[in-house]
C-alpha cells in the first residue's frame, strides 16, 4: 500500500534516519524490512549526489525515502522529489504560515515548479497529467514539531490539507519548553499533539532513540515513528558482537 494511505489509516509505522551517504546502506535497511528511511539533510553530510543514489537504492528495493529537509524552501524541497523521494519531514514548523510555505513547496496545485522529467516522473515516460495528480497525492508532510509556540498553534497547523503527521522532535521541543525531556511538561506537551492530530483526522508521531519507547508511545494515540539511525543500528550490533565475544573470553580465562 501506498505510504500516505497507510499513514492515514493509522498503522504503526517505524523508520531510521539514514545519516550515512551511502546506497548499500539503504538497501540494507529496505532488505531488513524497514517502513521508510528518513535521509536527513539537516544533520548529516547527504548532498544531492548521495540522495540521488538512496533515492535509487530506495527504489530497488522498495523502501521508501524521505528527507529531513533544512528549510521550508523550495530549493530543499524540491530536488528530492524530483529524485523520486516520497516525503519530507521538516524541522521547526511553528504557526500555519510555516506548514503553508512547506506545502507549497511540495505540491504542484500549490505552485511546485513542474517538470516530469526526472526520476519521479520516470524520466518523462509518464503524462504530465497523471504524474502531477500521483506527486500531489502520494508526497507526504511531516511538520515537526520543536518550539513550544508551535503549541499554540497546533490546530492551524493540523488544519492544512497537505499536513499528514505532526512529529515531534523532543531534544529541541524540551530545549525550547525549557525542561527534560521526561519532565511533566513535555508529556502534557506530547498529548496536546496527539489531542490536535486527532481533532484533524492526522497522524501524530514522535523520534525515539531506541524501540523499547514505541508501545506507550503508541499507546497514547502515535503511529508514527523515527527510531535511531543506520549508524546506531550498525554502532548497537558491533557492541552486541563484542559484548558476546567478551563472554566467550571470560568463559575461557
Amino acid at each position: 500500500m501506498i505510504l500516505r494511505k497507510r499513514i492515514k489509516a493509522g498503522e504503526l509505522l517505524v523508520a531510521p534516519f539514514q545519516k550515512t551517504p551511502s546506497p548499500q546502506i539503504t538497501e540494507l535497511l529496505g532488505l531488513g524490512g524497514v517502513d521508510f528511511i528518513v535521509a536527513d539533510q539537516e544533520h548529516a553530510p547527504i548532498g544531492i549526489e548521495a540522495l540521488d543514489q538512496i533515492a535509487l537504492a530506495g527504489r530497488a528495493v522498495g523502501l521508501p525515502v524521505m528527507i529531513r529537509a533544512t528549510l521550508a524552501s523550495p530549493t530543499a524541497i524540491w530536488p528530492a522529489l524530483d529524485l523520486g523521494c516520497i516525503g519530507v519531514m521538516v524541522p521547526h514548523i511553528c504557526n500555519a504560515s510555516d506548514a503553508n510555505a512547506v506545502a507549497d513547496a511540495m505540491k504542484y496545485a500549490r505552485g511546485r515548479g513542474f517538470s516530469p522529467s526526472g526520476r519521479a516522473g520516470e524520466y518523462g515516460r509518464m503524462r504530465a497529467a497523471d504524474y502531477r495528480a500521483t506527486s500531489d497525492s502520494e508526497t507526504i508532510f511531516l511538520a515537526q514539531i520543536e518550539d513550544a509556540c508551535a503549541l499554540d498553534a497546533l490546530d492551524e497547523i493540523a488544519a492544512i490539507p497537505e499536513v499528514d503527521v505532526l512529529f515531534i522532535g523532543p531534544q529541541d521541543l524540551s530545549l525550547s519548553i525549557g525542561c527534560a525531556a521526561d519532565a511533566p511538561e513535555m508529556h502534557r506537551a506530547i498529548d496536546q499533539v496527539i489531542a490536535a492530530a486527532k481533532r484533524h483526522g492526522k497522524a501524530s508521531g514522535f523520534f525515539v532513540p531506541d524501540a523499547s519507547l514505541i508501545l506507550a508511545l503508541y499507546q497514547r494515540g502515535m503511529t508514527v515513528f523515527v527510531c535511531g539511525s543506520d549508524q546506531g543500528l550498525l554502532r548497537n550490533g558491533a557492541s552486541q558482537l563484542m559484548a558476546t565475544v567478551s563472554n566467550i573470553k571470560e568463559l575461557q580465562a
